[in-house]
């Protein structure tokens, strides 16, 4: 990295985390007694929106809850809360703390320059580009395990990251590896 350059700081853009809760829950009773839960049909589970922050959950029948929509760990934590709340209206008392897993962060950047995707799809090996499907050419990164969309602006899409530094990192070694390859377009 030249001296100058500075490091690139990804943007959160989502956070998808699983929580599970320490029992099972009777939907249909959950919904019909909770007020702000929505039980829509064809749908194993009830759904659950956040005002503040603004996020969803998605509440299963054996305890599981998948949060999407969250920025930060204090979201994910403010949510929690909201839920334990929601639970408690619904007369589902927990014995436990629920366990918070976080799956998947999203993350946007800038690499600062635009990129030759002809030229990374042609000599980069770990890549995918079908421009008459998709305008952003797919990255696979091993390590951080992340996939990143880059688009010819510049601007990258970070998926499958576990931190935010992960999702840092993985901008880092896309910027290293477009310079290694030649394809900033000037």
């Amino acid at each position: 990295m030249d001296e100058k350059e500075v490091k690139i700081k990804a943007k959160v853009e989502n956070i998808v985390s699983s929580i599970t809760i320490d029992r099972h829950i009777d939907l249909e009773k959950f919904a019909s007694t909770v007020t702000g839960i929505e039980n829509p049909s064809r749908f194993p589970g009830v759904i659950f929106r956040v005002r503040e922050p603004k996020l969803a959950m998605l509440i299963f029948r054996t305890g599981k809850v998948i949060c999407s929509g969250a920025r930060s760990k204090k979201d994910i934590a403010a949510a929690v809360q909201k839920l334990i709340e929601k639970l408690k209206e619904g007369k589902i008392r927990l014995k436990a703390k629920p366990i918070v897993e976080i799956q998947n962060i999203v993350a946007s950047a800038s690499l600062g320059f635009k990129v030759n995707l002809d030229t990374l799809a042609t000599e980069c090996w770990n890549t995918e580009y079908e421009p008459e499907q998709f305008p952003g050419l797919v990255f696979r990164l091993e390590e951080p395990k992340t996939v990143m969309l880059i688009f010819r602006s510049g601007k990258i899409i970070i998926t499958g990251a576990k931190t935010p530094g992960n999702a840092n990192t993985a901008a880092e070694k896309t910027r290293e590896m477009v310079k290694s390859y030649n394809a900033i377009i000037e």
